[in-house]
Parts: structure tokens; sequence; C-alpha cells
């Protein structure tokens, strides 16, 4: 987000600090994404208690076939959703929230919902949810790896300044 649109009041909170003032961004699509993906963490997680208790398998997997695909459902998440997360914040903080961006995170959370569905036999949930997470990750890379790149060796984004407080 530029200082311009932050000026404007798109994502900050009021600033501070008198005649020096730092604005606060407030990055609106990632804290969202966030929240949701905890949400998911959570279904995911009472999955995996929930097929436990019907199998009675209390540590480990049990070698139950139900078991380790609410696990391996759960792991995955986690081994996806941080780097989405980060690339999502990245992005959000080079050049602002943007519908594509909203677009991008509603794609992923609607992915990781049908990879969990479909990690217990639903193939098109589990392949869509596959398939969706990659597409989503791999046009966030690029997204950052293009914003990296037309910013050059400048330390900040052109057109931001950050004014901080004196004293």
């Amino acid at each position: 987000m530029s200082a311009l649109q932050a000026e404007q009041g798109h994502g900050r909170l009021p600033a501070f600090g008198g005649e020096n003032r730092m604005l606060l961004i407030v990055p609106q699509v990632t804290l969202v994404l966030a929240a949701a993906l905890a949400l998911l963490n959570l279904w995911l997680s009472v999955r995996v208690g929930q097929v436990r208790r019907s199998e009675k398998v209390s540590v480990g997997d049990g070698g139950n076939d139900r078991v380790i695909r609410r696990m391996r459902a759960h792991a995955n998440f986690g081994e996806n959703a941080w780097v989405v997360l980060a690339l999502v914040f990245a992005i959000e903080l080079s050049v602002g929230p943007s519908y594509w961006l909203w677009a991008a995170a509603l794609l992923f959370v609607v992915a990781r919902v049908l990879h969990g569905l479909g990690m217990d036999g639903w193939l098109v949930g589990r392949g869509g949810g596959t398939g969706i997470t990659m597409l989503v990750q791999l046009l966030l890379a690029i997204w950052a790896a293009v914003i990296a790149a037309q910013a050059g060796s400048t330390p900040t984004a052109p057109g931001t300044e950050m004014v901080m407080p004196q004293g």
C-alpha cells in the first residue's frame, strides 16, 4: 500500500505522533486469510480427533487408513498454508489489497476445504484441491517475484515513504 492509499484511508489505523506521524497499515487480506486458515486448521484437527475416536486410535495412526488420511490432510494443510499466507502478506504490503489478491486467498481456502474432504476418498475434491493449491502458490510466487524485480534495488517500493516520530 502506498502512502497515498494509506492517506486516503485504505486499510489503515489512525495516524499517531502528531506532525511526525507514522501510519499503521492494516493488511486486511492477510488478516482475513489468517483467520480463515486458523478456522480451517481447527476444522481439520477436529476431523482427525473424530476419526481417532471412532477407530479407537489414541496415539499415532495405528496403521488405520482413515486416521492416516485425516492426519495427512491436516499435515498437508500445514505444509502449504504458511507459504500462501507469507506470499499474500508480502504482496499486500508491497502493492496493497486488490481483487486479485482477495480472489487468490479465497481460492486457496476453497482448495484446502476440497482437499480435506477429498482425503476421505472423494477423488475430485482431493485432485481439485491439490491442483488449485499448486496453481495459487505458483501464481502468487510469480507475482511476488515480479514485484521484487520491478522494485529494483530501492529499499522501499516507489511512492512510499515512512515518517518516523522524532524525540
